[in-house]
């Protein structure tokens, strides 16, 4: 059963990040408009989510790198009832992982007003949401 807010009550607020320091430069990144992944120096592999050993080669030698905000729709799934109380004036809510071209898969939602024209492959392109006082990434159909 889902929960709806009592008429008059307010939604429960939507979670947000928290940066860690591990982390903080990808949100500062965001906030600037830009998309910093961590790429390893030793073994040359992207890196998400933030972290402090690369996960292929387990080194430390990471630096922040911008790449482009675009990639492909690698899978998803529409929800049309809400995911959470928090959610519940967002539905159908899709919900979908998308692939840059550097490898990296990047679980997000993606803004649309016709997801039944989403494909698998579709391109998106990054959309930087700051309406809630912290840049989150969306993406979007690049039609």
């Amino acid at each position: 059963m889902t929960h709806v807010p009592a008429a008059g009550s307010e939604p429960p607020a939507r979670p947000l990040p928290r940066p860690t320091p591990t982390s903080a430069p990808y949100w500062e990144g965001l906030a600037g408009g830009q998309l910093l992944l961590q790429h390893c120096r030793t073994c040359a592999a992207w890196i998400h989510y933030p972290r402090v050993r690369c996960p292929a080669c387990f080194g430390t030698d990471l630096a922040w790198e911008a790449v482009e905000a675009a990639g492909v729709l690698y899978t998803f799934t529409v929800a049309v009832r809400p995911t959470a109380p928090m959610f519940a004036g967002s539905v159908p809510q899709v919900i979908g992982v998308v692939e840059l071209p550097v490898g990296v898969r990047i679980t997000t939602t993606i803004e649309t007003d016709a997801p039944d024209l989403l494909r698998v492959g579709t391109a998106v392109r990054g959309v930087f949401d700051t309406s809630e006082g912290v840049a989150l990434l969306r993406f979007a159909p690049d039609r």
